[in-house]
């Protein structure tokens, strides 16, 4: 099915009243920022859906005199290969790439560089070291580019600190053609000088290497499958390259940006054509393959590039302006439950869809599939996985688009109540239910159907019959406990006088007309929860003494228990 999931506007996107569609802000540096570094790499808020940028660099609103329109995949980030001019005003223009859709130019930001004011740090040559043998005589000089250098001077010569074959100015690039071929077999010195307005680096390292054999070097070659541009490239697909007559192999280099080789990375083929699987939807990738041979590798092979299908999504409809996502869509709940001794507990994926996997996940995270079904019977608590999949047919692929999520199984029982503990106060009972068993419980009182609450504890409960009613939430049943608390109001004294007139001389249960109460302890504390003494209920009573010593008139707590285990709290005055 498909999903559309409407554009939401928020802080870091500017919207175009022509087009609707988003697009990204500069986040480093910033529109309008100043001294600005020569060597700054650009950075802006991805927009998710988008499968490229390209990003056009010039000294004027909209110009390309700097950087014109380089792809950079899906990476949101962009380092000028030769900085940027000092002390200028910088024009930067995102465009958005899309597949089988016309692009769309975002509106121009600009920021100014800083005044570099001193030369540039020497830099090192990348494609020989000090010291290599076997060197090609076709080869070039390549370098890395050194922050704030606006030029390069080279020096070639055939002995140390000689520049009897070349000592000239190359301009602000990063790699020299010589006009001559080396001889073979033969010691050469290079020396790369970066310089600015400031002057030149001081004190470069000069390298030395030595050429091979003369032969000729293979000629480049180029994408037969899929071709340079092409879009809807299946995600595994069959890459070919026209074979090159002269070359033993190829070096192979695929990246996702245009600089990059995170997929494949200057790998070895001695024929022209690979698979390569599983490449990610909706993605443009930038492919560079170099021919080589005994002599060396080919010299200035370009890169190319292609996009793949565009996957499941979420992807962007530039013709509604709207995401698209082709995964299953279905609400499942994160927590189900099954009621021990009873049966099995069935599950059932919600939707209809082309196929289903049920999995089960171990203490250790490891998942194992346990189903293939709809359906899925659960005996057991513990962690599971349900991924609900559609195939979607696209050009020269069916893909598989699916949705997974997370749920948890728990067992669950009816309540025990193993005893009430009841205490009366100035306004009623306080009712606390002691419930054990492997479930999650709620509680009632005096009706079955609620409602039912998740403190245990009843409070302002008038004296007489009552029933507690605990309900396992995950439907394993209700357990009920009726009770009759009249005691504190019938059996035990408010208070006691013990003067020695005969009246009122000691505190004790009275049993209540036509009741038969049996209590098995009778404990007293003072209000400050210390014991202070244990009657029986045949016993006199208590006179109101420890230790054979008076205690002052106050008042004293109490708690019984009958031979139902039930628990009955109060207090009562003490008065002298």
């Amino acid at each position: 099915m498909l999903k559309k999931l409407l554009f939401f506007s928020i802080s870091l996107l500017i919207f175009f009243e022509a087009s609707g569609q988003a697009c990204p802000n500069l986040i480093s540096p910033r529109d309008g920022d100043i001294d600005v570094p020569v060597d700054v790499t650009l950075s802006w808020n991805a927009i998710e859906g988008v499968p490229s940028y390209f990003i056009s660099i010039g000294t004027t609103p909209g110009g390309r005199d700097i950087v014109n329109e380089q792809g950079v995949g899906s990476n949101a980030t962009f380092q000028p290969p030769l900085g940027l001019p000092e002390n200028s005003q910088i024009y930067v223009t995102i465009t958005l790439f899309f597949f089988n859709q016309s692009n769309i130019v975002c509106a121009t930001e600009s920021f100014r560089t800083e005044d570099v004011t001193t030369a540039p740090d020497c830099t090192p040559i990348t494609n020989i070291e000090d010291g290599d043998t076997g060197v090609s005589v076709f080869t070039n000089i390549r370098w890395s580019y050194a922050p704030t250098a606006t030029g390069y001077r080279i020096t070639i010569g055939t002995a140390p600190g000689l520049n009897d074959l070349f000592d000239g100015d190359v301009g602000n690039v990063l790699s020299f053609n010589p006009p001559f071929e080396f001889t073979p077999e033969t010691t050469f010195y290079v020396r790369v000088i970066p310089y600015n307005e400031n002057g030149p680096a001081n004190n470069c390292d000069e390298i030395s290497f030595t050429t091979r054999e003369v032969a000729p070097l293979p000629d480049c070659t180029n994408l037969v499958n899929p071709l340079n541009g092409a879009i809807n490239v299946p995600l595994t697909p069959f890459i070919e390259w026209v074979p090159v007559p002269n070359a033993t192999g190829y070096y192979v280099t695929i990246g996702t940006t245009p600089n990059g080789a995170d997929i494949l990375d200057n790998a070895t083929f001695i024929s022209n054509a690979t698979f390569v699987i599983n490449f990610t939807p909706n993605t443009l990738f930038f492919i560079t393959i170099t021919p080589f041979n005994e002599s060396g590798a080919a010299i200035g092979c370009g890169q190319e590039t292609f996009s793949t299908l565009l996957g499941c999504g979420p992807y962007l409809d530039v013709a509604t302006g709207e995401f698209v996502d082709l995964h299953p869509e279905f609400e499942f709940p994160s927590v189900f439950s099954f009621c021990e001794n009873e049966e099995p507990l069935v599950l059932t994926a919600p939707i209809i869809a082309d196929g289903y996997r049920w999995f089960g996940i171990d203490q250790l995270g490891n998942s194992s599939l346990l189903s293939e079904d709809r359906d899925l019977t659960v005996s057991e608590a513990g962690q599971f996985q349900l991924e609900v999949y559609d195939f979607v047919t696209q050009p020269g692929d069916v893909i598989e688009c699916a949705t997974l999520v997370d749920f948890e199984v728990v067992s669950s029982e009816a309540a025990t109540i193993d005893r009430l503990d009841i205490s009366d106060s100035a306004l009623g009972l306080r009712v606390e239910v002691i419930a054990s068993g492997n479930g999650d419980y709620e509680y009632a009182i005096d009706n079955i159907d609620g409602p039912y609450q998740d403190s245990n504890v009843f409070n302002n409960i008038p004296w007489g019959n009552h029933t507690v009613y605990v309900r396992d939430k995950n439907g394993c049943g209700i357990t009920e406990e009726s009770f009759e608390q009249d005691l504190t109001v019938e059996g035990f004294p408010k208070f006691f006088s013990p003067n020695g007139d005969g009246i009122n001389d000691f505190w004790q249960f009275v049993q209540p007309e036509g009741q038969n109460i049996v209590l098995t302890s009778i404990r007293i504390f003072d209000r400050f929860g210390v014991f202070l003494a244990e009657i029986d209920q045949s016993s006199q009573g208590w006179d109101g003494t420890l230790n054979g010593r008076d205690l002052p008139s106050s008042d004293y707590w109490f708690q019984a228990i009958d031979e139902s285990n039930r628990e009955v709290k109060g207090h009562f005055s003490l008065k002298r």
